[in-house]
């Protein structure tokens, strides 16, 4: 593709040199510089691109776009922009023929619930006659055809590239995650919404937004500035989550029409009837195109909330009301959202993500709700990330579980204990007792509410597994589908379900009840 080609999705751009360039890739990274490479010299954070530009043309960059006239290179054409982040992300939705132009993209933003959400709006989609891929932590995906995830939203140049490879696959729709980190870096600027999804805002991500301000002004982005009506696409949806204390918020600042949803506030989407059980969700809801019944295998308040997020967002698709109670219905399983590990010992075993404080509420709400005996809980808090939510995670944890075992989540570059020690600081003062681990392996029946701190994670999962008795849940909290621990800057293989499948495995009949 010619560099002219390319330039006239960035108006502001000023290009000095030939626009005949042949372009055949795309990179902001020196290091995957080859002939044809159009070379996008970025200000990050630990480095600024522009320095990288002789090492990028040396390996045959065929032009260069960059903020700084002062680094321009000689011999070959560059392009002088004012934001290179919001042009590159343009640029590449242009080099890879903009998918979403003329295929649906649902978006969806928030602290919680956005993966369940995303495989319900699949799910809907299939069954509307338009099969959908879906973008996300999990992997960007459709049918056969599967691309790992290297971020929620990955840098433009890839995000493009996976729309243009999901299409050719046969996609007719995009679903994709919408990281806080990807709106504020512009990774999203060269996508053409026509649904934004709000689904809430807790706090997570303070250690890389500073503020939950500054945060909540990243996720409203999507809704002020990427929901902006075009000729392409004029009748651009937002639909927010009015129960979220910032719903009402990131509504004013909708540039489209908003269709709100909520269990508590009586939104244009909202439950007339439901019924929450250990079996599932029940009930009626009522939408701007009538009521329908409708019985979900999710389960809990947060999945109700999510099933409204994806009623919605095929509301705003103009979706038949058929299509979005069968999509609903037909939903059955997130890997890693309470996945059930099945035993042989009647312990009800899931596996959730839940690695913020508010989901974590949400998951043991839920499970206190349908609990017949205890609930056994074993979490940890991640390293490298905002350390302010680490008391608050082991005050949750404790206060709804009859047994909250702490341990090690991806500790990265952080010493264990260290942030072993910030979760039990909010702990010690509900003078909930502190067990040894090998105090509780001695009496799995214990009868007093209490905690545990154990660093290794494969220890505490077989030290809850140990004690698990018939009927008691168990959670296994934070990791959900990931199949990694990060010690150090090294990722060693560890999945929690593989986990707990060989820690019952090494339990013997006799811890039966």
């Amino acid at each position: 593709m010619k560099l002219a080609h390319i330039l006239a999705s960035a108006p502001d751009a000023e290009l000095h040199g030939s626009g005949t360039a042949e372009i055949t890739a795309l990179s902001c990274d020196s290091r995957r510089i080859r002939p044809g490479t159009l070379f996008f010299a970025l200000r990050g954070t630990a480095a600024d691109g522009h320095r990288f530009i002789p090492q990028a043309v040396g390996d045959g960059a065929a032009a260069v776009v960059l903020e700084d006239a002062a680094f321009a290179p000689a011999g070959i054409p560059w392009v002088r922009v004012a934001d290179g982040r919001s042009a590159m992300a343009r640029m590449a939705a242009a080099f890879y023929g903009d998918p979403t132009a003329v295929l649906p993209l649902i978006g969806i933003t928030g602290t919680n619930g956005k993966t369940t959400t995303t495989y319900l709006i699949e799910a809907i989609l299939a069954a509307a006659g338009m099969p959908a891929a879906v973008l996300g932590t999990i992997s960007y995906r459709f049918g056969a055809t599967t691309i790992t995830a290297s971020h929620t939203t990955p840098e433009s140049t890839e995000l493009q590239a996976a729309f243009r490879r999901l299409a050719d696959a046969g996609a007719k729709a995009f679903v994709m995650e919408v990281s806080s980190h990807a709106l504020e870096q512009k990774r999203a600027d060269g996508c053409h919404f026509d649904v934004g999804i709000f689904s809430n805002l807790t706090r997570d991500h303070l250690d890389y937004h500073g503020s939950m301000e500054q945060y909540l002004h990243s996720k409203e982005r999507l809704f002020a500035e990427l929901l902006q009506p075009t000729a392409a696409k004029p009748h651009k949806r937002a639909a927010i989550n009015m129960d979220d204390s910032y719903g009402a918020q990131v509504a004013g600042r909708a540039a489209c029409p908003v269709i709100s949803y909520g269990i508590d506030y009586p939104g244009d989407v909202r439950p007339v009837e439901v019924a929450i059980t250990v079996n599932g969700i029940s009930g009626t809801l009522a939408t701007p195109k009538g009521e329908f019944f409708f019985a979900s295998k999710l389960l809990g308040r947060f999945n109700l909330s999510n099933i409204l997020a994806a009623v919605t967002a095929g509301i705003a698709l103009d979706l038949p009301l058929t299509a979005i109670k069968s999509g609903i219905e037909g939903h059955t399983i997130v890997p890693g959202r309470l996945e059930r590990v099945g035993n042989s010992f009647g312990v009800t075993c899931l596996v959730d993500y839940a690695h913020t404080g508010d989901a974590l509420h949400n998951v043991l709400a839920t499970l206190r709700e349908i609990a017949t005996a205890r609930v056994i809980t074993v979490f940890g808090c991640g390293g490298d990330r905002d350390p302010g939510k680490r008391p608050i995670m082991g005050q949750i944890a404790a206060q709804m579980s009859d047994l909250a075992i702490a341990t090690s989540d991806n500790p990265r570059t952080e010493e264990p204990l260290t942030i072993l020690a910030q979760v039990r600081a909010g702990i010690t003062p509900l003078g909930i007792r502190e067990y040894s681990p090998e105090e509780l392996a001695a009496r799995p029946a214990f009868d007093e509410k209490g905690f545990v701190v154990l660093e290794n994670r494969r220890a505490a999962i077989r030290l809850a597994t140990r004690v698990a008795q018939r009927g008691d849940i168990l959670l296994l909290a934070g990791k959900g589908h990931e199949d990694y621990q990060i010690i150090g800057t090294t990722k060693h293989h560890f999945d929690d379900r593989e986990e707990a499948i060989a820690a019952f495995g090494e339990k013997t009949p006799g811890c039966l009840p």
